[in-house]
């Protein structure tokens, strides 16, 4: 966490930690749940978190920092188990646990999703639940690997799906593979059928399909280059060190590097076939990417194993050649990526970003049934690091462009509000009083945030920091 950080409140706990308030206190939220209860309804994650506050009488943001720290260990506890069964030197293994490590924040090519989050989400829970999994597996114990599968379904369902699909991968006789020449199993790609079910491949109405462009890492076709050598090119050196495993007779090594390729492979054609015919654009937000989240910590794992037992050995100059500037240049990547925060964000610590402290202004001095007006991308404002505001000034807003519009992706009935309260601000830099008049009219909207460089002429603004406001509209 030194070199990863660690971060409340940004990007999907937008989603989650509104839940989990609202679970705690129902009278929050009373004009916005819809753009977010239906995601986080569909996970036991905040009646976990929730529970924990209750039971242990902590904060919110003391329970949420020490599930992030059980989340991360776990996650280094099911790396390790994993790498047991694969590696036999204890260099190797502890090369590939210190890889994870060091790692955590990779993006797993363009999915937009990192091995760990440095904020706690259902995911960080879930991988090394299907990372136990994965170890059951491979010692055909059936009853514990079911069990963690359960455990996985129960927090993150769709990650569980593809743990599930990896586990009958390598689980899948050698027979069934595709033989060469030297009856060796060769890489091949099964083709994925599709069910031609009606309701799933019927065209999405103009606002659900609105929202689905929000989100360019479903569509293949837009990824960037990066984004495909993100994709391809671990798949490439799993197989590379499937042939040197075969070579040095390491069979658990061969075999999950192998199936784990095979896996990868398979997965980049159903992403193809769902991505490039127009008609199968309902099947976008099942994003069958996103199964390179567990295959990214499971190669990543390997990699560092296979460079403790064949590089690193048992020099501590090559372990610290390799891994320090490694370490360094994954915190300097989370700097910059959170320019405007503290790296490490303590509990119940001192608020130095200025949107921060205007969400708390919110919270401290509007009623409950505030209703807010924020600009629809304020995720994206310089400084504003993607801190939700749902989750820290505890007050209803309109929907917004950039975490609103996968909830309304994922559940079509909503797509229609947020379409109508997104373009209610088209033009929101050049708004006047008559325009937040409006909103207050159209909406109910009686208080705005407003950021650097936004005229307030008319508005009762009552709080000011660095060019962040709240006004309230009269």
């Amino acid at each position: 966490m030194l070199v990863s950080g660690y971060h409340l409140g940004i990007e999907d706990q937008g989603i989650y930690l509104p839940a989990i308030k609202k679970l705690l206190q129902p009278s929050l939220y009373p004009h916005d749940s819809q753009f977010f209860l239906p995601q986080a309804t569909a996970t036991l994650f905040p009646q976990l978190i929730a529970g924990s506050v209750r039971w242990t009488g902590s904060s919110l943001e003391l329970t949420v920092f020490l599930w992030q720290v059980l989340a991360v260990f776990l996650m280094l506890v099911g790396c390790f188990r994993l790498s047991s069964k694969v590696f036999a030197s204890p260099q190797a293994r502890w090369a590939a646990v210190l890889a994870v490590a060091i790692m955590l924040t990779l993006p797993a090519a363009s999915t937009a999703l990192f091995l760990v989050d440095p904020y706690l989400h259902p995911r960080n829970l879930a991988a090394p639940a299907l990372l136990f999994m994965l170890v059951d597996v491979i010692e055909r114990r059936w009853l514990l690997a079911l069990m963690w599968v359960v455990v996985a379904a129960a927090l993150h369902v769709q990650m569980a799906f593809y743990g599930v699909l990896l586990a009958v991968v390598l689980l899948l006789p050698e027979q069934w593979l595709v033989l060469g020449k030297k009856n060796e199993p060769q890489m091949t790609v099964p083709l994925l059928l599709m069910l031609p079910l009606r309701s799933l491949f019927e065209p999405g109405t103009p606002a659900w399909r609105e929202a689905a462009r929000t989100r360019e890492f479903h569509y293949l076709t837009q990824w960037p280059w990066y984004g495909w050598a993100g994709a391809i090119l671990p798949l490439v050196a799993l197989l590379w060190f499937s042939r040197i495993a075969r070579r040095d007779q390491l069979t658990q090594l061969q075999k999950l590097s192998s199936r784990l390729a095979l896996f990868g492979f398979a997965v980049l054609a159903a992403s193809v076939l769902i991505t490039l015919p127009s008609r199968w654009e309902r099947l976008t937000p099942y994003q069958p990417m996103r199964a390179f989240h567990l295959l990214y910590i499971v190669f990543v794992l390997i990699a560092g194993g296979v460079l403790g037992e064949f590089v690193l050995r048992h020099s501590i100059w090559r372990w610290l050649a390799v891994f320090l500037p490694l370490s360094a240049t994954m915190f300097c990547a989370q700097r910059l990526a959170f320019p405007g925060s503290s790296h490490l964000e303590w509990p119940d610590s001192a608020v130095q970003n200025p949107w921060l402290r205007a969400f708390a202004w919110s919270k401290a001095n509007t009623p409950v049934v505030a209703y807010f007006a924020l600009e629809p991308r304020y995720l994206e404002e310089p400084g504003e690091d993607t801190y939700g505001f749902r989750a820290f000034a505890e007050r209803s807003m309109m929907a917004d462009y950039r975490k609103d519009s996968g909830v309304a992706l994922l559940f079509p009935a909503i797509a229609e509000d947020w379409q109508r309260e997104l373009h209610a601000r088209d033009g929101w830099h050049d708004f006047q009083l008559a325009d937040f008049q409006r909103l207050h009219r159209d909406f109910g909207v009686d208080w705005v945030l407003l950021e650097p460089g936004h005229a307030a002429a008319g508005l009762d603004c009552r709080f000011q920091d660095q060019g962040v406001r709240v006004c309230h509209i009269p």
